[in-house]
């Protein structure tokens, strides 16, 4: 339900990419359509809206003033929440990073495109939301943290060859006075994390609004990943607190967040610009998680993340929606408020939210599949990374380590036995959360559990023995759902 608190896209892939199995046929359907997509769009380019994508690292639903964290100071998240439309059930699509940022480019369930975990590349034979605006017409920008795979020059698996014109980002999680990558090339930088990335949008952004251009901005901060650095400023707002500087870096980033909406403001595009805030997964605290565990768990405090969008042209007084949403809906949306057709595409997870903005439906209409694998993270330290790239940059060499441009990123690599879904998966339908578990070697049988989230947030009580015929109804879904996700990593989907 929606409480009110106050009184249609084609596959228009850019031409510099490269896909690796891609067939004439799908090139042909590709031209035609994205002819007729951005040809309708650019009818109405005037009513269009600019778009610009939040993303916190590591921040969980609790996380914020607005959640009733008892510390915690987020006044500008604390205003969102309390002038947009928050979602009290929004989902990460996976429990850690780098998949859910995968998620929302794509609207893909992250195994699908082969991220299991922290680290993974996106694969290019992914259609992101980044090359559909690109297409449609939009000036396109990433700020921040990438996480994707490289962002050196020459990557198959950079923010430029993903449907980025502009960017400076990182490998990983970044820290303050860091060292980043604008376009390729490695730049020393100074300030608070969270503002060095917004600062970049903005520049962007009104760049943008000069040119009379509709933008796509992502900013994907580092914070308040560990280890915890907070501005001096920051970090005395909680003196002699033990998490002193964690809480600092949600502050930072919340004073980053205004900026940004100041900036949109200050350059006239603040009304009809979509503002979707939110978080890559789970918190690192588990009392204020929102849910069971933290941050890495298929339980709800490693999935459930603060989300708020604004939009003052459509949401007009503040709204407050529990229906379930997840990272996966983001790409769905946009294409849905562009009117971009996605049936010439792979399978999407994710779906439309435009009625919810609107405020035109009241339930979800299709549940939610999460799984975390067996498969390991790979490590990408990018402050170590980067200023060696900026030591061999300025003794006049290309790379001083080529291995860093992942090269084979979208080589398919089989992860999966047939008939085995190793890992934690859960079927979302609300309220009903089935656990499906299943050891890396089968040493066990699978096991499942059951939770009613609507009563029991913090999955407590398993009902699994209470309701065999609930549980013999959802267990095939998941089944089938997991199988679809296992014929797309293996490829089928590039075919």
């Amino acid at each position: 339900m929606i409480r009110c608190l106050a009184g249609p896209l084609a596959d228009c892939r850019p031409h510099h990419k490269h896909h690796a199995a891609t067939l004439p046929v799908a090139i042909i359907l590709t031209v035609v359509v994205a002819f007729t997509c951005t040809t309708a769009l650019d009818a109405a380019s005037d009513e269009r809206p600019n778009i610009v994508l939040v993303m916190a690292d590591d921040q969980g639903w609790g996380d914020t003033g607005y959640n009733g964290h008892p510390l915690i100071k987020t006044p500008v998240l604390d205003e969102m929440a309390g002038s947009g439309l928050r979602f009290d059930h929004f989902y990460a699509a996976a429990p850690v990073c780098s998949p859910t940022r995968g998620s929302v480019l794509t609207g893909r369930t992250p195994n699908r495109f082969g991220c299991y975990s922290w680290g993974r590349p996106l694969r290019p034979q992914e259609i992101t939301l980044a090359e559909r605006l690109q297409s449609a017409g939009y000036v396109t920008g990433h700020f921040g943290k990438w996480h994707l795979g490289s962002v050196l020059e020459g990557s198959p698996v950079n923010p430029g060859q993903s449907g980025f014109d502009h960017w400076l980002s990182a490998f990983n999680f970044y820290d303050n006075d860091p060292v980043l990558s604008r376009e390729g090339k490695a730049v020393e930088l100074k300030g608070e994390s969270s503002m060095v990335a917004a600062d970049a949008a903005i520049d962007f952004i009104q760049n943008q609004v000069q040119a009379d251009k509709p933008f796509l901005a992502v900013v994907w901060f580092g914070s308040p990943h560990s280890p915890h650095r907070a501005a001096p400023e920051d970090r005395a707002l909680y003196a002699g607190e033990k998490r002193a500087d964690w809480m600092g870096e949600i502050t930072g980033l919340d004073r980053a967040v205004g900026k940004l909406r100041d900036a949109l403001t200050g350059a006239g595009v603040r009304e009809n610009t979509l503002f979707w805030y939110t978080s890559d997964n789970g918190g690192l605290v588990p009392e204020s998680s929102g849910g069971r565990a933290k941050k890495s768990s298929i339980y709800e405090g490693g999935l459930r993340v603060p989300a708020i969008i604004e939009w003052p042209a459509v949401i007009q007084s503040p709204r407050v929606t529990e229906i379930p949403a997840t990272t996966c809906d983001i790409y769905p949306t946009v294409m849905d408020l562009l009117g971009i057709d996605t049936d010439q595409q792979p399978v999407l997870d994710g779906i439309s939210l435009e009625p919810i903005i609107r405020g035109q439906r009241q339930q979800r209409n299709k549940p939610i599949g999460f799984w975390k694998t067996d498969q390991s993270g790979i490590s990408t330290p990018h402050d170590q990374w980067m200023r060696q790239e900026l030591q061999a940059q300025q003794q006049g060499q290309d790379y001083f380590d080529r291995s860093r441009l992942v090269s084979d990123a979208g080589q398919i690599k089989p992860a999966f036995a047939a008939g085995h879904f190793p890992g934690h998966a859960a079927w979302l339908d609300w309220p009903w959360k089935l656990h499906r578990i299943e050891t890396k070697k089968g040493e066990s049988p699978v096991s499942f559990e059951l939770y009613n989230l609507g009563t029991d947030p913090m999955e407590t009580e398993d009902l699994a023995s209470q309701q065999p015929e609930r549980v013999a109804a959802m267990r095939p879904q998941l089944r089938e759902w997991l199988q679809s996700v296992v014929d797309s990593s293996n490829g089928q989907d590039y075919r």
